[in-house]
């Protein structure tokens, strides 16, 4: 098994209401096929001049299980940021098709950058 650290990053995260089925525009890592990955880390910035509410969901694989909040409603302070994730999530693929996905929201646009960092295991 092949390990690689990687970072994604999502800036102006989006409004739309989560679970997001209808697009991909949520999205903001999805755990490729035959990989299991470790969450590492997962950090919301606000980078608008009001308090901002930020959600973050793993949408799980389908059939294996049921969708679950890593936060909802969190409040973001002006000019601060939150560390969602300061240990370890496992987020799956036990198939060969795409797996989980984890997906942020923001109530405010253009208002929230988002940063998650893995480890992926192949």
């Amino acid at each position: 098994m092949a390990t690689e650290f990687k970072r994604a990053t999502m800036a102006d995260v989006v409004t739309t209401a989560l679970p997001n089925t209808s697009n991909g525009n949520s999205d903001l890592y999805t755990v490729p096929s035959n990989c299991d990955t470790v969450i590492i880390g997962l950090l919301l910035t606000n980078k608008s001049g009001a308090s901002i509410v930020a959600d973050v969901l793993i949408e799980v694989q389908s059939g294996q299980g049921e969708d679950v909040y890593l936060v909802k409603g969190a409040q973001v302070p002006v000019g601060s940021a939150l560390e969602v994730i300061s240990g370890k999530v496992v987020v799956a693929n036990t198939g060969s098709g795409t797996g989980d996905t984890l997906q942020v929201r923001c109530d405010t646009a253009s208002a929230l950058d988002a940063t998650v960092s893995i480890l992926e295991n192949t």
